[in-house]
C-alpha cells in the first residue's frame, strides 16, 4: 500500500454542486411491483431516498463549472494565480480532448496553469487529494484547484433497477494552497487492477468502440433489469466482499501510519456506496456512529468519484467545524484509499444546486454541427 506523509498544504474551501433535478424512490414504486412494504424494506436497508439527475445536454463539466466559479468567488480567489487544476472524472464530454482543457477556458485560467485529468471512480477524490498534496508540498504547485466529478446516472437505463437507483450526479471543487506552517495530511492509497472487470463500461473505448452492430443491443437479465453494452456493471457482491476486506484495514493502517487514535479524529467522511456498506465499515472499523454518517446517500444518492466531497459539504449545519477529517472511499479500479486532513478553518461552501442552462443545443443540432465542421464549415 502507498502511504505518504504531505506537509504545509492547506485546504482553503470546498463546494459542491449537483442538478436541482431530482428523483424520489417513492415516485418508483412501480419498479417494487407496487408494494410498499418492499420499497420500505428497501429504503430501510439500502437508505433509498431521492437523488440528484442531470438532464439532458447537461455534463459534469457544467456541474465543475459552477462549483468552481462559486467556490473561488466565495473565497475571494485571484484566478490568476491558479496554477494547477486536476479533474477527476470517468464521464467526460469527449473522448479527447480531457474535459480539464474544457474547464479551463470557462474557468479563464491562465496559460501557466498545469491542467491534466484523472479518470477514477469512487476513490478518486481522495486519489485527487493525494494528488494535490504531493504538488503542493514538493514545491512544483503553490496552489492548485482540485475539481471533481461525475454524471454516474448516464451509465445505466432506468429500467436497470441494480444501478440506476443508487447513483446521483455531481460535481465538488476544492482549493489547496501551500501553508508555511506544519499542517501534516497523511494517505494511504492502493489497488487491485486483478478486479478492473468487477465495475466496468464495456462499450464506448477504443477496445470495444460503439458501431452499428450494439446500437439496437438490449439485454434483460433474468431480475428484468436492462443492459446495454455501454452501461456500467457492477458484480455487486463480489464488490461488497472487497469492500469489507480492504476499507476497515485500510483505515486501520493509516491511523497507526499517522499515529493517531480513532478517538483523535473528528469525523470520517466515508464514500456514500450505500447505507448497508458504510454502516458495514463504521461497524468492521469501530468508528463511533456520532462521527459519521450514511444519510448523504439517502439525500443525494452514491456521488462516484465526488462522493466524499459531498460527505463533507454535506456537513456545513450539523458541523460548522470539520476539524481533522478521516477520509475512505474504495470502488472502481480496483482501488482504495483514505487520507487524514486537517479542515480546521477550510470554507465549508455547503451544496447548491444547478438549473439546467437555457437553450442548450438539440442533439441532432450538435451532430449537424460536427459534420459541418468535419467538411471544414463553421461549426
Amino acid at each position: 500500500m502507498s502511504k505518504a506523509l504531505l506537509n504545509h498544504v492547506r485546504v482553503r474551501g470546498i463546494k459542491t454542486i449537483v442538478p436541482d433535478r431530482f428523483i424520489d424512490i417513492d415516485d418508483e414504486i412501480e419498479y417494487f411491483g407496487n408494494n410498499v412494504r418492499q420499497l420500505e424494506r428497501a429504503k430501510k436497508m439500502v437508505g433509498f431516498g431521492r437523488r440528484p439527475v442531470v438532464p439532458e445536454g447537461v455534463t459534469v463539466v457544467d456541474l465543475c463549472e459552477r462549483a468552481a466559479s462559486d467556490l473561488l468567488g466565495e473565497l475571494g480567489t485571484d484566478r490568476g494565480g491558479i496554477d494547477a487544476l486536476i479533474l477527476v472524472n470517468q464521464s467526460p464530454d469527449y473522448i479527447f480532448p480531457a474535459s480539464s482543457y474544457i474547464l479551463h477556458d470557462r474557468l479563464g485560467l491562465g496559460e501557466e496553469c498545469a491542467v491534466f485529468d484523472v479518470g477514477l471512480g469512487c476513490s478518486g477524490y481522495v486519489y485527487g487529494l493525494w494528488l494535490a498534496h504531493s504538488l503542493i508540498a514538493s514545491g512544483a504547485s503553490t496552489r492548485v484547484l482540485l475539481v471533481a466529478g461525475d454524471a454516474a446516472s448516464t451509465h445505466a437505463d432506468p429500467r436497470n433497477r441494480l444501478y440506476y437507483p443508487l447513483f446521483g450526479d455531481a460535481a465538488s471543487a476544492t482549493l489547496l494552497e501551500h501553508e508555511p506552517g506544519d499542517n501534516p495530511a497523511w494517505f494511504a492509497l492502493g489497488a487491485r487492477g486483478a478486479g478492473w472487470d468487477k465495475i466496468v463500461a464495456p462499450a464506448g473505448g477504443r477496445r470495444l468502440p460503439i458501431r452499428k452492430d450494439m446500437c439496437d443491443v438490449e439485454v434483460r437479465d433474468a431480475a428484468g433489469n436492462v443492459w446495454h453494452p455501454w452501461d456500467g456493471i457492477i458484480r455487486g457482491m463480489d464488490v461488497f466482499n472487497f469492500t469489507m476486506e480492504v476499507a476497515p484495514a485500510n483505515i486501520r493502517e493509516l491511523l497507526l501510519f499517522a499515529g493517531i487514535g480513532m478517538e483523535e479524529i473528528d469525523f470520517f467522511a466515508l464514500h456514500q456506496a450505500n447505507r448497508q456498506i458504510v454502516e458495514a465499515i463504521a461497524a468492521k472499523t469501530g468508528i463511533p456512529k456520532e462521527k459519521t454518517t450514511w444519510e448523504t446517500f439517502s439525500r443525494y444518492g452514491n456521488n462516484s468519484t465526488t462522493s466524499v466531497a459531498t460527505v463533507l459539504c454535506d456537513q456545513r449545519d450539523a458541523r460548522p467545524k470539520l476539524g481533522r477529517c478521516l477520509l475512505s472511499a474504495f470502488g472502481v479500479g480496483l482501488s482504495w484509499g483514505a487520507a487524514v486532513v486537517g479542515l480546521e478553518g477550510c470554507h465549508n461552501g455547503g451544496i447548491g444546486l444547478l438549473a439546467a442552462p437555457a437553450g442548450l443545443p438539440a442533439r441532432e443540432d450538435q451532430v449537424e454541427g460536427w459534420i459541418r465542421h468535419f467538411k471544414g464549415e463553421k461549426r
